[in-house]
């Protein structure tokens, strides 16, 4: 990536104009494609004409993203508001394909897509990833993209609330057949993601893109990969995603898990009128309401619970414990080489750096052993006492794990950054230099090999839990 990189940014990436709303959006019909596929786009827009340019996301000298293509001139089409499904409730955009590009020459990473109208007084993203090939050697950026569309609210309904506002509304499956309400039609791509994928692109990382569905898709593209990175909120994954993750890890494969809430929810990914898997099925309390379980599916509710109960702490060492929180993050194990250059000392905190969900250690449920605690954080959720933890475990297969426990610290390694956004939730300098520098102790060492055979973990849980 270091060639790459050193390539001319584009700083004018960003967004300085939204306009009216419904002004210019639109959605690909495609999560993610390989270099040279064909990515149909289906936009609506106001404007006679607009514009589409493809910016790949990286560091660039701290522009952090590069222009590589950009459309001539395309007509305008005004297309049809959303659609709601009586039985599912899912706001679905049943547009048709407005324009088909061809991604010959683009690297592989993930893209933020601008859409501008003629006059330019209308702005939107679009997000899609170029996806590589091989992941052989290389550290895995996962875009979370099931989430993304979890939590995606174009329409009126997202997997939480319907267009009534109430829970018993909400809808039952989401599609990617609709543009992002969130951040400007960018999901939760800025917050969570696009800040590790500047720092690990500035590190000169060997890496490699891809997606949750193309995870789930392809059982052995994680086979030989030195690590995979989880990033800020990956709540949603399929069976099959994390049956592929599951085997890469217990082969060796490095896992960084940078958020918090991960791989929580259970679901199923369906075709749509548009393509295969753009539908997230996720009936959660309903499960048994759900056709595809009544067929023999696994259950679509969260992957803890019965029937089917796997805990999440049995891939990844922690176990989501609550939201909403905010809180400060204190060091309790300064001397482990993780923390090595952070200038942290034990009881060291970090105000505002734990939330808004978090994840602690608990050996009530499976729990791979030894694991180590470095950071042990109070908390207190909905007048309830917990801790938030930082953990690093080493496995059997040599495997390191590595999961900070918050769900801040993919946004935190902004704070103070070169590039970076304005930091959120009153995170300072110290929270991101903190943070950097962690995430790249991380990264170095993961990007290595199998990180437990060379540093196996020294396990501490007895110091903080009794057992």
């Amino acid at each position: 990536m270091e060639a790459e990189n050193a390539l001319a940014g584009s700083p004018d990436w960003r967004i300085s104009r939204r306009g009216p709303a419904r002004a210019i959006e639109g959605f690909a019909d495609r999560v993610s494609v390989r270099p040279g596929e064909r990515l149909g786009l289906r936009v609506s827009t106001t404007s006679a004409y607009y514009t589409v340019r493809a910016y790949r996301m990286g560091w660039y000298g701290g522009a952090r993203a590069r222009l590589v293509w950009r459309s001539a001139a395309l007509p305008g089409v005004l297309q049809p508001p959303a659609m709601l499904d009586p039985d599912t409730r899912t706001a679905r955009a049943k547009w048709c394909e407005t324009a088909r590009i061809d991604t010959s020459g683009w690297p592989e990473g993930s893209y933020l897509l601008r859409l501008d109208t003629q006059d330019g007084q209308a702005q939107r993203f679009m997000p899609v990833t170029v996806r590589s090939a091989s992941a052989a050697g290389r550290t895995v950026i996962m875009n979370s993209v099931a989430t993304w569309q979890a939590y995606n609210r174009w329409g009126g309904a997202d997997l939480y609330r319907g267009v009534t506002g109430r829970r018993g509304s909400r809808s039952l499956q989401v599609t990617f057949d609709r543009p992002y309400e969130n951040r400007q039609g960018a999901g939760q791509f800025l917050p969570y993601e696009a800040p590790l994928i500047a720092l690990a692109e500035r590190m000169g990382l060997p890496l490699a893109y891809t997606t949750g569905v193309d995870v789930a898709r392809r059982p052995d593209f994680l086979m030989g990969a030195a690590a995979m990175v989880s990033l800020g909120h990956d709540e949603y994954w399929s069976p099959e995603q994390r049956r592929h993750v599951t085997r890469a890890r217990d082969t060796g494969t490095n896992l960084a898990v940078l958020g918090a809430n991960c791989c929580y929810r259970r679901i199923r990914f369906e075709a749509s009128a548009v393509g295969p898997d753009r539908n997230v099925v996720c009936y959660k309390d309903d499960y048994a309401k759900d056709p595809g379980f009544q067929r023999g599916s696994p259950p679509t509710h969260d992957f803890r619970r019965t029937p089917g109960s796997d805990p999440e702490s049995s891939l990844l060492g922690v176990l989501y414990d609550g939201y909403p929180v905010d809180a400060p993050y204190v060091v309790s194990h300064p001397e482990h080489w993780l923390l090595a250059g952070t200038g942290a000392g034990a009881g060291d905190s970090f105000p505002h750096l734990v939330g808004v969900e978090f994840d602690r250690v608990n050996a009530a449920h499976p729990t791979p052993r030894p694991v180590e605690i470095l950071a042990h954080s109070p908390v207190v959720c909905k007048g309830r006492p917990s801790y938030a933890d930082t953990a690093y475990l080493s496995l059997p297969g040599g495997a390191g794990v590595f999961a900070t426990g918050t769900m801040r610290w993919v946004e935190a390694l902004d704070a103070g950054a070169p590039g970076g956004g304005k930091a959120s939730h009153g995170l300072g300098a110290r929270a991101g230099h903190f943070t950097r520098t962690v995430t790249a102790n991380v990264l170095w060492a993961f990007a290595k090999g199998p990180a437990g055979r060379a540093r196996p973990a020294e396990d501490n849980l007895a110091v903080h839990y009794r057992t």
